[in-house]
């Protein structure tokens, strides 16, 4: 009885790692990512356009 009430408690604890934890870590550093990404882009953009420009 004792093993089935901490397997359910285990999968329980598991499943709210998961949900409270993993994925909303997960969602932060794409988010990080993109904003990250998209700094580079317009950088990369802005330093091409000025290069074009002072020719």
């Amino acid at each position: 009885m004792a093993r089935t009430v901490l397997t359910v408690l285990g999968v329980v604890l598991a499943i709210w790692l998961v949900f409270a934890f993993i994925i909303p870590a997960l969602f932060a550093t794409l988010k990080f990512l993109l904003m990250f990404a998209i700094i580079a882009f317009l950088v990369v953009a802005a330093i091409t356009l000025v290069g074009k420009m002072s020719r």
